[in-house]
């Protein structure tokens, strides 16, 4: 059983880092791709506060497939390119979104998701998943959240990578 002194409430950068930390000891004597995300989703679901999803696509030829996650049933394939996770893998660049339903293309596999973050997952300069946090509150993702989720796929990049 693993015990985290994570502080939900408190500054975000610091929550953040506190994220960053407790996944890098989760993972850091696993060398399973699938338990390193399944553990980073639980992780993340636990800790960071109004999310409906969290979870990861992984790269798989040329489409994004379903991963671990925390949540409702998803969208089991996303083709490279379309939606807001298919965008991130595409460029290799966050995607923040204050309002998906804004987004042209967005794919909805959750109706109660109003905005969404998704961070590409890149290892030796190849895609490896991307990190989607989808959230029912318009706007909930800021430029914190962004380089919050940088860091946690610095840590789990090579930790995936398989």
């Amino acid at each position: 059983m693993y015990s985290f002194d994570i502080d939900r409430h408190g500054d975000k950068a610091r929550l953040y880092a506190d994220l960053a930390a407790g996944l890098a000891a989760l993972t850091a004597d696993e060398p399973d791709p699938v338990a390193n995300m399944a553990n980073a989703a639980a992780l993340i679901w636990e800790y960071l506060p109004d999310l409906n999803w969290a979870g990861f696509y992984r790269a798989v030829d040329r489409e994004l497939v379903l991963g671990p996650f925390q949540g409702k049933p998803a969208c089991i394939r996303i083709p490279i390119g379309k939606g807001v996770c298919g965008t991130a893998a595409a460029t290799h660049e966050p995607q923040r979104i204050d309002d998906v339903h804004a987004f042209p293309g967005h794919i909805a596999c959750d109706a109660a998701s109003a905005s969404e973050l998704v961070m590409p997952i890149i290892h030796e300069a190849r895609l490896i998943a991307v990190l989607d946090l989808d959230s029912p509150i318009r706007g909930r993702f800021d430029e914190v959240d962004v380089t919050g989720c940088a860091e946690l796929a610095a840590v789990l990049g090579p930790r995936i990578s398989g």
